[in-house]
């Protein structure tokens, strides 16, 4: 497993188009992998990923899990910021702009009980019109998205228990155990329908953060790999940790 670290280059052309396009940033990113994985290529090669937005630097900073080792020489010219350029990289050096490491080995060490910082984009959303029609088939129904931040703290609760851990932390009064729930700008993007027609997609982003603790390493580390909630091709589900110091 590899997680890769990047700066985009925000005056590059198609770095802005593809913030503006969940579904052009998908296209973009599978350019990183092989393309003879079949039909389901984002869950063959196990990518996950996220863009973070650092508001203070003007910065937007990809993040990407995934199976096999991206090669992401394969992505349009100009869509890394140069980090030789970088005035805050001047003294230090510049590292290297992406950076991916192998993470495998760190994961293999996870035991129950262990606790991590953690932060999460979600979807996180509720099936409605499920049920069974005329002809007695269930339907699968629509996904809407949750409102409110009681609700989707209720969803992640369950997909915690479901993934081998519990949120973890001081309690803030409300139960929630310390985890932080930030309701973020809706994403758009356009995706062709089966008669070849463009719908637009509206995704609601939520950004959870806080403390964990593993319940069962096994599933902890399965979650880790295969990701949270829906929508995963967009930018959703990749769960981050860090060790917790002090």
């Amino acid at each position: 497993m590899y997680l890769s670290r990047a700066l985009l280059n925000p005056l590059s052309r198609a770095v802005r188009a593809d913030l503006a396009d969940v579904e052009g940033l998908h296209r973009t990113l599978m350019r990183a992998f092989p393309d003879d994985a079949g039909p389901h290529p984002r869950e063959a090669h196990g990518v996950l990923f996220r863009v973070d937005e650092d508001a203070r630097r003007g910065r937007f900073v990809l993040l990407v899990q995934s199976a096999a080792r991206p090669d992401f020489t394969r992505f349009p010219d100009g869509y890394f910021l140069d980090l030789r350029d970088d005035l805050g990289f001047a003294e230090s050096g510049a590292p290297e702009n992406p950076a991916t490491r192998e993470v495998g080995s760190e994961r293999a060490r996870i035991g129950a009980g262990d606790t991590f910082l953690f932060r999460l984009r979600a979807n996180p959303t509720r099936r409605i019109d499920t049920k069974s029609g005329a002809d007695g088939k269930r339907r699968n129904g629509r996904r809407v998205e949750l409102r409110d931040d009681a609700s989707r703290l209720d969803w992640l609760r369950r997909k915690a228990a479901a993934s081998g851990f519990e949120l973890h932390g001081p309690e803030d009064g409300t139960g929630a155990s310390g985890t932080r729930v930030r309701e973020e700008r809706k994403l758009l993007g356009r995706r062709p329908d089966a008669s070849g027609a463009s719908r637009v997609l509206t995704l609601a982003p939520v950004l959870f953060e806080g403390r964990l603790r593993v319940t069962d390493a096994d599933q902890f580390r399965a979650a880790l790999a295969a990701g949270i909630g829906p929508a995963k091709a967009y930018g959703f589900g990749l769960l981050s940790i860090a060790p917790v110091h002090g």
